[in-house]
């Protein structure tokens, strides 16, 4: 099977598409409720996304962090968190947080990770952050296995402009 011709997830199954959006909103009313700010929000799905191989998402979730005052120097350092200093505490317990949901397969969240993390998160914002770090991991597969474009931002600017003009 072509790229050209794979299945299109969220257009072949619109409903389940529809339900997994509507369940990101809920997520998203779940984090601002638990003061989880737009910053962190999207450096953790930029990481996600990065670890999971999804250009597509890195891409979406860059444009936000960008929207949200991240500088690219930040976006730039995140895949070296560790040895940056330009994240806060929280940003960095998000970051392992997020590390730990990407390898949930290595036997979930570790007791050191659950620990430090919730030395510097409340239980409300771990809780959030959690379901934030589920619904990144879900749209991650969606956007993976479909091959989703991304294109050269020319590209993809010259072609949203077609779009509105027609």
């Amino acid at each position: 099977m072509s790229e050209e011709s794979r299945v299109h997830l969220s257009r072949s199954a619109p409903k389940a598409y529809q339900s997994l959006a509507a369940f990101s909103k809920t997520v998203g009313a779940l984090a601002s409720d638990a003061a989880i700010d737009v910053r962190l929000k999207e450096l953790v799905q930029i990481h996600t996304s990065q670890i999971n191989g999804c250009a597509y998402c890195v891409r979406v979730h860059v444009n936000g962090a960008s929207r949200a005052g991240v500088s690219a120097d930040e976006i730039a350092q995140i895949p070296v968190w560790r040895e940056s200093g330009v994240f806060s505490a929280r940003e960095r317990a998000g970051f392992e947080l997020a590390e730990a949901f990407a390898h949930i397969d290595r036997g979930g969240v570790p007791d050191d990770v659950y620990n430090r993390v919730g030395s510097v998160l409340t239980e409300e914002e771990y809780v959030a952050l959690s379901w934030i770090l589920v619904a990144i991991n879900a749209f991650n597969r969606v956007a993976i296995a479909g091959r989703y474009p991304v294109p050269p931002l020319e590209v993809a600017a010259e072609s949203a402009t077609a779009s509105e003009s027609e």
